[in-house]
């Protein structure tokens, strides 16, 4: 099974549909001007709380529940990554999606997390209400301690609905943050090789 794949299946169904989140729609829908109770709109509060809550799961998650049983002991200490990590979030600015892509690498020191724990990890912190650069280092922030390796480091890049379709409409603006910390911080050949491999065949996100 595709990683982004296993990921979405974890936040699956674990949440109970509040129906504050359908009445507060259904005021929203009347504040617009619109009829709640008409054809096309009679189930969309239960649709927009059903989708809130697929969206927000992780708050519901315990991080350090979520990668149990899945580090491991190992003799490496050359570098991990997992890059072209998919993932969607929300912004707590407008309530509109981000999305893009995460680039993860850490430098083992004794212990390694398994692969697909990664990209659970970050679909975690992105189902939130979110900004990117917060959501950046709390990635980085929960892989240093879960593992303590001699270095984290992230980059996220990602395209926002609130500059893309509101505001000042820039449509390939892309916004790319980073949080390194350890061997990744303090050793520019470190860091180097890291942005060198994510920088590789990447291509383009397309939306």
């Amino acid at each position: 099974m595709h990683e982004i794949e296993a990921a979405a299946e974890l936040f699956s169904g674990v949440g109970v549909v509040k129906p504050e989140v359908e009445d507060a729609v259904r005021r929203l829908l009347e504040a617009f001007g619109e009829d709640a109770c008409r054809e096309g709109l009679e189930r969309t509060p239960e649709r927009v709380a059903r989708m809130y809550d697929e969206l927000l799961a992780g708050y519901r998650v315990d991080p350090f529940a979520l990668i149990n049983e899945a580090l491991f002991d190992v003799e490496y200490d050359e570098m991990v990554i997992i890059r072209d990590i998919e993932f969607y979030s929300l912004c707590e600015h407008h309530l509109l999606p981000f999305l893009g892509r995460a680039h993860v690498a850490y430098l083992p020191k004794g212990q390694v997390i398994g692969l697909s724990k990664i990209p659970r990890v970050v679909d975690l912190f992105a189902r939130r209400l979110q900004v990117q650069e917060r959501m950046t280092r709390q990635i980085a922030d929960f892989i240093e301690a879960a593992i303590h390796p001699h270095g984290v480091a992230v980059v996220v890049e990602g395209v926002h609905l609130c500059s893309k379709i509101r505001g000042v409409k820039k449509a390939n603006a892309r916004m790319v943050t980073s949080a390194m910390s350890g061997s990744f911080k303090e050793n520019e050949i470190t860091r180097n090789e890291f942005l060198d491999h994510i920088s590789r065949d990447t291509g383009s996100v397309s939306f």
